[in-house]
């Protein structure tokens, strides 16, 4: 049996009428008025869970926490071959990135969504589902970590990111390692009640150190500098990172380029202290940065494995 974990988004969503459809509410329906609404599941082994119901722009950190638990307990029921998670698309790919982490490698859990919602009359995600729930019971498909099925395309989670705004083919994946398999299930065994708090902050022309201050101020423990090039930060910011690092606040330089971000290149990472991201992008890197600070790791864990997760 395949467990389908809903989440809200877009592929729950519902057009505004008065809107033309240009607008639509998503999340606006549970995930069992949502299937009956979809064809050809009459007959296939799945069952339903309602985990959250919102809008993924809205998904918080502390969302992540509850979507593990749901998706650890499926993963722990002996009637269950797979996971697959309606996701919105907004954030599904650093949904996916945290559970790749978190999850060990097994059952398969597939995430999928849609980028119209579920009264459009070209609707995307019955489509989705249907190739989710294939690929979930695809023999071997636990062994390759948490995957996004969008577009009849699978994606690794370590790769995938939203590269349009619009459009079904909306979904791609980022150069890097291919599969991405040594990462997955690597905080698979951690157990918390909150992640700490990581924020990124962009850099660009004229960005003011004040904004450092402002992170560590609102209690930070850690910054991703999503920073322009190969992770060059602005010779106005060093002061106020170098007051950062002494309230114990964790530095890592990421590119807001398709990366690599390379230790010790265009930057002394040494002698200052800095992490990096490898090709790990700012939202990805910040998700890696959060748990291993959860998890202890030291300074010398977190030079030698961020860039690698």
């Amino acid at each position: 049996m395949i467990r389908i974990l809903a989440t809200g988004g877009t592929i729950a969503g519902t057009a505004d009428a008065a809107s033309g459809g240009k607008r639509y509410k998503a999340a606006a329906l549970p995930v069992d008025q949502l299937l009956g609404h979809m064809a050809g599941l009459d007959g296939l082994s799945v069952d339903a869970e309602q985990v959250l119901s919102l809008d993924s722009k809205d998904m918080r950190p502390a969302d992540w926490l509850v979507l593990l638990a749901a998706t650890r307990r499926a993963l722990r029921d002996p009637g269950v071959s797979g996971v697959v998670i309606l996701h919105g698309t907004d954030t599904m790919e650093e949904s996916a990135y945290f559970l790749h982490l978190t999850l060990p490698l097994g059952k398969p859990v597939i995430l999928t969504g849609a980028m119209r919602p579920a009264d459009h009359p070209a609707a995307d995600g019955p489509a989705n589902v249907h190739a989710a729930l294939a690929l979930a019971a695809t023999p071997g498909q636990g062994q390759h970590g948490v995957q996004v099925c969008m577009n009849r395309q699978a994606f690794a989670a370590r790769q995938v990111l939203k590269a349009r705004s619009s459009g079904l083919d909306a979904f791609d994946s980022l150069p890097g390692q291919p599969g991405a398999i040594p990462s997955a299930g690597r905080f698979a065994a951690l157990q918390v009640d909150a992640l700490p708090d990581v924020f990124v902050l962009p850099g660009y022309a004229g960005a003011p150190p004040e904004l450092i201050d402002a992170c560590v101020a609102a209690g930070a423990r850690g910054l991703v500098l999503a920073l322009s090039g190969h992770g060059s930060v602005p010779t106005a910011w060093e002061a106020a990172l170098t007051r950062a690092q002494a309230s114990g606040v964790a530095i890592l330089r990421a590119s807001r380029c398709a990366g690599p971000v390379i230790r010790n290149a265009n930057a002394d990472d040494d002698g200052r202290g800095w992490l990096t991201a490898g090709d790990l992008p700012p939202a990805k890197a910040r998700i890696a940065l959060m748990l291993a600070l959860a998890a202890g790791w030291s300074r010398q864990e977190m030079i030698d494995g961020l860039a690698q997760l």
